[in-house]
């Protein structure tokens, strides 16, 4: 896992060029929407999270009392943004065991590649592969149809986010670099959302953004950050004030 994050950190600062990570980008099949012919269910697996420190040198450290908070609080904040019209979105709190679970252990990482390639191919001006112009056509193959018999759901949902908070010595770094014109990076705020359909393995959505906004440590900033990520999500219906619960 720890190999993977490296992956998705390198794809995301060293491939994006410097104009597009200050923006969130997203993308969606051309003409998507939910069938209205029958029931539609969404299954929102176990968001992927990761929260560390990055400290002097650049290297991320790995908080586990850090990544359990935030999980927990990414995860209730998924759920108080479960309104969406044409799907009904179900939680999934924890994954399968035994084959299913390795199974499906096998999707996620698939779905984290073919992510990856969509944000360095298609999504980021500048990397595009020339014969994805204009286009969103990816898909994990329909091996997915199993996931969809395991859940019982049409779409499937998947969240991962990825924070490296500086260190004092990384935050005195940056301020001693900036003295001498050399920009240093005080942390790093990832993540990407999305959204597949279980029958045919299409990726039908995809939302990243290289430089998040949110301390998803608190309650406040997971609200923030899910809703980044949940940012042109199809059918989404923005939670008013009335509908969170009193901090």
């Amino acid at each position: 896992m720890r190999t993977l994050w490296a992956a998705i950190i390198a794809a995301f600062v060293v491939l994006c060029p410097v104009g597009a990570l200050a923006q969130e980008r997203s993308a969606i099949k051309p003409g998507f929407t939910f069938p209205t012919d029958k029931p539609v269910t969404v299954v929102v697996f176990r968001p992927d999270v990761s929260v560390g420190t990055m400290t002097t040198g650049g290297v991320n450290e790995p908080n586990a009392d850090w990544t359990a908070t935030a999980r927990k609080e990414i995860a209730e904040s998924l759920r108080r943004n479960d309104r969406v019209a044409g799907a009904k979105l179900v939680f999934q709190d924890e994954d399968p065991t035994g084959d299913d679970g390795a199974y499906l252990a096998e999707y996620k990482a698939l779905f984290t590649a073919v992510a990856q390639a969509i944000q360095v191919n298609r999504l980021f001006v500048g990397a595009r592969l020339p014969t994805k112009k204009g286009e969103f056509d990816w898909t994990l193959g329909d091996g997915t149809q199993r996931i969809g018999k395991m859940t019982g759901a049409d779409y499937a949902l998947f969240f991962y986010t990825f924070d490296s908070y500086g260190s004092a010595g990384r935050k005195a770094a940056q301020i001693f670099g900036a003295m001498f014109g050399v920009a240093i990076q005080p942390g790093i705020h990832i993540g990407y959302a999305g959204l597949v359909d279980l029958k045919t393995g299409e990726v039908i959505w995809l939302n990243a953004d290289p430089q998040m906004g949110g301390d998803v440590r608190t309650s406040p900033g997971a609200d923030k950050r899910v809703g980044q990520l949940l940012g042109g999500f199809p059918g989404r219906i923005e939670p008013t004030a009335a509908d969170k619960p009193a901090k």
